[in-house]
């Protein structure tokens, strides 16, 4: 994630939106030893207050779901096994709300690369729901935790958002939107929290972004399920805009013109992406708009994750021997779970408050 952009003009981004707003899908991936629908059907929490797991069961988003991030779960799971000694099952989803659903009901204890709505969702749910930690940034602080959420067109498309030197929304309104989901921090309430304060003048709600039509903001609106699901519905001419972020785009596309995560950047697709970007390698996309998001956490269930283990854990985690851990940090050209960016950046802890900027945008 690029750090240019100072921590204030977050937080004023943020709150603007905040005061603006006045209003509160799916990729491929296989699942590990449990069935995701688990998740919901079992209904309750596998323990009360102080009734905790023998077995630690981590949830993870559609978008660490897929096979590129195999390796990078295993590694996970081995650490959280050699911090606490209990064993570890890995619980894959195609969909966010079975992610959340098993985080705040207890069938899961941990969630994995959580975003911060769907953190915040699951924190609503069950006020045992706590971060566990959350990625630095290139300080090793929480001063720059930051990545950023796109508006992106296929760059043939480009100039028909251009503004002068860079790049509005302005024509985005009457296209076909791709969001990630309605439970996406920068796939879905960033982008809808800028687009309802940019068209003040269309007085619009987060409902009136939810599906299309020949009377609605857009035309058509599709959810991708996860980051790669909703770019990919991009390259393929399934819509005309696109919301994602940039680092789960990471391990399929490199920057090939402007400063990476800015406005005006183009990507192009590598040539060995996975599927299903292998259909679509050489192909170009424009950011038109990027916008600081604050980085979302690993989470835990207090219900059935004990205080002794979440206290190993954090210990573990934000040691250096996990920060210099490849399969988590990668380096650049590297694969793994999250990119290395300085020798600094690693896992620190972080309160629930520090998420009360992402939470009052949906008040």
């Amino acid at each position: 994630m690029n750090t240019k952009r100072s921590w204030m003009m977050i937080m004023a981004f943020v709150m603007g939106c905040a005061a603006l707003a006045g209003c509160s899908g799916s990729a491929t991936s296989t699942t590990d030893n449990t069935e995701e629908n688990d998740a919901v059907s079992a209904g309750e929490s596998s323990g009360d207050a102080g009734n905790y797991s023998d077995t630690i069961t981590l949830v993870w988003y559609p978008n660490e779901s897929a096979e590129d991030y195999q390796a990078s779960r295993d590694e996970v799971g081995r650490l959280i096994e050699q911090a606490t000694g209990k064993p570890v099952e890995q619980k894959l989803t195609t969909d966010y709300a079975i992610a959340i659903e098993s985080l705040s009901n207890g069938t899961a204890q941990i969630g994995c690369c959580m975003g911060a709505e769907g953190y915040i969702q699951a924190k609503n749910a069950n006020d045992a729901v706590e971060p566990l930690f959350v990625q630095s940034g290139e300080s090793g602080t929480l001063d720059d935790a930051l990545y950023h959420s796109f508006f992106a067109v296929r760059s043939e498309d480009a100039a028909q958002y251009q503004d002068g030197d860079t790049y509005s929304i302005d024509n985005i309104k009457g296209k076909r939107m791709s969001f990630v989901s309605n439970s996406s921090t920068s796939g879905f309430l960033v982008p809808t929290t800028q687009i309802i304060s940019h068209f003040t003048e269309d007085n619009l709600i987060e409902d009136d972004l939810l599906e299309g039509g020949d009377d609605a903001f857009f035309s058509e609106v599709l959810f991708g399920g996860s980051h790669q699901g909703s770019a990919f519905n991009l390259l393929s001419d399934k819509c005309d805009v696109a919301a994602f972020c940039d680092i789960e785009m990471a391990p399929y596309v490199t920057c090939t013109e402007g400063e990476p995560s800015e406005t005006g950047a183009v990507y192009t697709v590598d040539n060995d992406a996975s599927a299903p970007f292998d259909t679509v390698t050489g192909d170009t996309f424009t950011v038109v708009l990027s916008i600081p998001v604050l980085n979302g956490p690993f989470a835990y269930n207090g219900d059935t994750l004990s205080p002794e283990d979440v206290q190993a854990i954090q210990e573990l985690f934000t040691s250096d021997e996990v920060s210099n851990n490849e399969l988590i940090f990668y380096p650049e050209g590297g694969e793994g779970l999250l990119e290395k960016e300085s020798d600094a950046m690693g896992f620190v802890t972080v309160e629930d408050s520090w998420y009360d900027p992402i939470r009052n945008m949906g008040s």
